[in-house]
């Protein structure tokens, strides 16, 4: 089919479809796929102590991340709609409340608000392209990169151009469908990411102390694994694979039929896994070759490894190749963080697909702005500050907060145990068309038991 006529299908109401089970998985993959990989993966991994942390981490993407994840998708798949309009069909299909929609609206507002905040932080990787690009980091100390990281963040007309291009790389995809849109960026992204990240990896080999950061990844030293150290795995095992945030269900909406969603979910997980892998096999031994702590925290990223490129051979090219990798996988992700709200737009609202996105884009910017000048002229407005557990953090401390500590466990929650209890088990299982009865039976009790359970204890840990 051409684009003229799958352009022309979406302009007429047939709903699009992703070509094929590999465009699904790689849009899926590219959603998943994010800065949660390629900066938050290594830091914490970093703060946790290493491979028994990697460990328990894969275990929590097969115990919560992947039934989560089928459920989301048969959600949408089932539905055929928007996150909300999904919820209430297949809740009013099944005889329950119709009130099940506001877990769709939920899931949809923590996208919102996650892309307001997700677009500055990936601003300061497109920055961060041309510093390495120009050499800013050659021979630089500690406290020049330091500086160069602080002086961007208090510059509030610095941050809101990238935040600002950001958000129009983000509109200019989801404007163009579905098809000439979603599918042909991420087919592009994709594959451009991994092979960047295996650039990287091959430099580490070379440049950096690879047996020491091999090592530290994969070879676990459980007395270092703590209570918190799980709960963190736990965590971040939910929030790396987008779960409860709408792009799974509105990616499944677009899903063919006869398309397993157990194979790709799996598939889906293992791609997101050793992205996060590879990453930290590209950054540790490049961090250890030059004697930075592992466990330097955000910093890594933004202020270690600039610091660590400055140092060595071929650290501006490389150095810019990172950062790209990091913009790449930042892209991905946040056109599946709008997609939601701009296919709720199209189908209760009417409106055009361009004007949804460039709407629901701006709004989004607009919330963007509250982050930006969290960091400089608004970084003593600390409005909850009279509680001690928010005591200190800024409005940006705040939304991340909400998000990654509320809206999305108790989404990712409601999701399973919508799926797990308010569906019945024939319809979930034709639904999700597993043959295998087994498979099912584990699936299906994970889903309605352990995955809940497990979110549940991570939801009351976050709470403090």
């Amino acid at each position: 089919m051409s684009t003229a006529s799958k352009d022309q299908n979406e302009q007429t109401g047939q709903r699009a479809m992703w070509s094929s089970r590999m465009a699904f998985i790689l849009a899926a993959t590219g959603s998943a796929v994010g800065l949660g990989n390629i900066w938050k993966f290594p830091y914490i991994t970093g703060e946790n102590g290493g491979g028994a942390f990697v460990l328990v981490y894969l275990l929590c993407i097969a115990v919560i991340g992947i039934p989560i994840m089928m459920a989301e998708v048969m959600i949408g798949r089932s539905g055929r709609k928007s996150p909300i309009s999904a919820m209430r069909i297949l809740a009013t299909r099944a005889g329950r409340s119709a009130n099940w929609q506001w877990v769709g609206w939920m899931v949809i507002a923590s996208a919102f608000i996650i892309l307001s905040f997700y677009s500055v932080i990936a601003g300061w990787a497109l920055s961060y392209i041309g510093y390495a690009a120009s050499g800013t980091f050659a021979g630089a100390s500690a406290e020049t990169i330091g500086g160069i990281f602080s002086s961007l963040l208090a510059d509030p007309a610095t941050l809101l151009l990238w935040h600002s291009l950001f958000m129009l790389l983000t509109i200019v995809v989801v404007a163009r469908g579905v098809r000439g849109g979603l599918e042909r960026a991420v087919t592009l992204l994709m594959p451009a990411l991994f092979v960047l990240l295996l650039v990287m990896v091959g430099y580490a080999v070379a440049a950096g102390d690879f047996a020491r950061g091999f090592a530290f990844l994969f070879r676990p030293d459980f007395s270092k694994l703590t209570t918190s150290a799980v709960l963190t795995a736990m965590g971040h095992a939910f929030f790396t694979l987008s779960l409860g945030m709408g792009a799974m269900m509105a990616y499944g909406s677009y899903l063919p039929e006869k398309v397993s969603i157990a194979k790709t979910a799996i598939i889906v997980s293992i791609m997101d896994t050793v992205v996060a892998l590879l990453a930290g096999l590209a950054i540790f031994p490049i961090v250890f070759a030059n004697g930075i702590e592992a466990s330097s925290g955000p910093g890594l990223v933004f202020q270690s490894l600039p610091l660590a490129f400055g140092q060595m051979p071929g650290g501006a090219l490389f150095g810019t190749l990172f950062f790209i990798l990091l913009v790449f996988a930042a892209w991905s992700s946040s056109i599946s963080l709008l997609e939601p709200l701009v296919e709720w737009l199209e189908e209760h609202r009417g409106i055009d697909r361009k004007i949804a996105a460039i709407g629901g884009g701006v709004s989004i910017w607009l919330l963007g702005l509250v982050s930006v000048f969290s960091f400089n002229i608004w970084s003593d407005v600390k409005p909850l500050s009279m509680f001690k557990m928010f005591e200190g953090k800024t409005m940006f401390d705040l939304l991340d907060y909400l998000t990654a500590n509320i809206m999305l466990p108790l989404g990712g929650l409601l999701a399973a145990l919508f799926v797990g209890w308010a569906l019945s088990s024939k319809s979930v299982r034709e639904a999700l068309e597993m043959e295998d009865n087994m498979q099912f039976k584990v699936w299906y009790t994970l889903v309605r038991y352990v995955t809940p359970v497990a979110v549940l204890i991570v939801f009351i840990y976050n709470l403090g």
